[in-house]
């Protein structure tokens, strides 16, 4: 008998004894039918629709429907200019949104996406982050936002990431973090800021990132480095402060940071090769948790007679020098004191002169 000939009432369907064993044979094979047929005309779909390819194409004008099993959404380089609809991809991982033209995250965007984990939104010309943008991402782990045109990170960016573990804002326009704008990011491993426009960090801007391996700085405008703003990175194994403004560096700063084990990178800044600076390198050695990895790139920018002089040529001669010299401008005050007092007190021991009046005493 042709299971499709006839149309069969659903309690025939159950008690059928001869079509229940061809049912079970079917129906799996039917679902999976059903699955393959849900993805995209234009996208590649593999393993049962589980991972679905519609990267380069253009679909600025083509509303998408993954199918709902999806784990896994390539929609790089497809033209967009806003997120697609995607909210009853409730199984949902990976989504990567790199290379298009989005320019901002709608309220809601992320409904429905309980299980999202990695987020590539590299490559957009998003502005800025509303106070809604992560709102509905309290699984996620990866968030990629690297070059963009993010110009501000606020206190309500990153509000609902408590999972996050790697944030990627390198290439962007930051050149401010709020107060509290890294609060919520109690597991965050891996920070990347570098090639922005940062100019000054806070003692309280890494506060709660206790879990924090690796910050990159690179290429930002920093110029001074607080004492206390390493402190609470108790995990932290990667400094990089390449390529900023820093003309000093206070060894406090340094001698505060907890972690047992510290790479740093401090070339191509300015350095101002003073008595102070060199005192701070040299105590740096005795740090054994902070190892300095470009220590032979370091250069002088200042004073003119040292520039471009490799820091470690200069050896305690530069502090006995620059002591020496106040020593000597020390003692020139000194003895120009010591000698203006014994002057006063010469003319004091004679008393005061009247030239031309004499003063007769009479009984």
């Amino acid at each position: 008998m042709d299971l499709f000939s006839k149309t069969l009432p659903v309690s025939t369907l159950l008690t059928s004894p001869w079509l229940v064993p061809q049912l079970l044979f079917v129906l799996p094979r039917l679902s999976a039918l059903s699955s393959l047929t849900l993805c995209p005309s234009l996208c590649l779909c593999g393993s049962r629709s589980l991972f679905v390819n519609c990267s380069g194409r253009n679909l600025s004008h083509i509303s998408i429907s993954p199918p709902p099993v999806a784990e896994f959404i390539d929609l790089s380089g497809c033209s967009l200019y806003a997120l697609p609809l995607l909210n009853n991809v409730w199984r949902l991982q990976t989504m990567i949104l790199a290379h298009n033209a989005i320019l901002e995250i709608t309220d809601g965007s992320w409904r429905g996406l309980q299980s999202l984990q990695i987020l590539d939104l590299n490559e957009n010309h998003i502005g800025n982050l509303t106070r809604t943008f992560s709102v509905g991402l309290d699984s996620l782990t990866h968030l990629y936002l690297a070059h963009n045109l993010l110009h501000v990170v606020t206190k309500y960016s990153f509000q609902h990431l408590h999972s996050l573990e790697l944030l990627d804002l390198h290439g962007n326009l930051i050149s401010t973090l709020e107060p509290g704008a890294l609060r919520s990011l109690t597991q965050l491993s891996r920070l990347q800021l570098e090639n922005n426009q940062l100019k000054n960090l806070r003692n309280n801007d890494f506060s709660v990132l206790q879990r924090l391996e690796f910050i990159d700085l690179s290429g930002n405008q920093i110029q001074d480095l607080p004492s206390g703003v390493l402190s609470p990175l108790h995990s932290l194994s990667y400094l990089n402060l390449q390529h900023n403004n820093l003309r000093h560096l206070r060894f406090q700063t340094l001698s505060s940071l907890p972690a047992p084990g510290t790479l740093l990178l401090l070339s191509f800044n300015p350095w101002e090769c003073d008595c102070d600076l060199q005192r701070v390198f040299g105590k740096l050695g005795s740090l054994h948790r902070i190892s300095l990895q470009d220590g032979g790139n370091l250069h002088c920018a200042d004073p003119p007679a040292l520039r471009g002089r490799p820091l470690t040529s200069l050896d305690t001669r530069l502090c006995v020098a620059e002591t020496v010299t106040v020593l000597v401008i020390t003692l020139t005050v000194a003895v120009t004191v010591v000698g203006a007092i014994v002057t006063a007190e010469r003319s004091r021991k004679k008393g005061p002169r009247y030239p031309g009046i004499e003063i007769s005493v009479q009984d």
